[in-house]
């Protein structure tokens, strides 16, 4: 793992976007957050369509910018990767992110439980950091529907919701 590169600038939204600014590194972090994922197996199993050598890199990339860390499991086999403090304190990010998503694009994700985030952000932070704190890997949010179901476009579309 090397370090991280050159920032392009200073200004935070820059720096920002150097370090998860690409396709997989805030879904590596979504899997992390609320879809309790720990090992690479999972993260390579999330539906997503991840290539290996793309998920070790961003793995090693997120780990060098301070967002996740390497744990060893008891049996010393496998690696489990964790949320940093600094990764955790991307949970508004990323439930913002989901909510700007379902508003305005043509998504799988229910409008119920969007609903319900929507009007309880702050309960839904508060178990998102809970979880962290606890190592509690029990999905805050499952996959919205499983990757090999083909989409049913009348579905999609009808959980599309619009903006104000």
């Amino acid at each position: 793992m090397g370090p991280m590169p050159a920032r392009r600038s200073r200004c935070p939204v820059s720096m920002s976007l150097d370090l998860l600014g690409d396709r997989w590194s805030l879904l590596i972090v979504r899997d992390l957050m609320v879809r309790g994922y720990r090992t690479f197996r999972e993260f390579q199993r999330s539906g997503e369509g991840i290539a290996t050598n793309i998920l070790a890199e961003r793995l090693h990339r997120l780990e060098a910018g301070g967002i996740v860390v390497r744990e060893p499991t008891g049996d010393g086999r496998s690696t489990h990767y964790r949320l940093t403090q600094k990764g955790i304190a991307l949970a508004p990010v990323l439930l913002e992110l989901l909510l700007w998503g379902a508003h305005h694009e043509d998504s799988d994700a229910p409008c119920a439980i969007i609903e319900q985030m929507e009007q309880n952000r702050a309960a839904v932070l508060a178990e998102t950091y809970r979880r962290w704190k606890d190592r509690d890997p029990t999905p805050l949010l499952p996959p919205f529907r499983s990757p090999t179901a083909p989409a049913a476009a009348p579905a999609a579309a009808s959980n599309r919701r619009k903006s104000k």
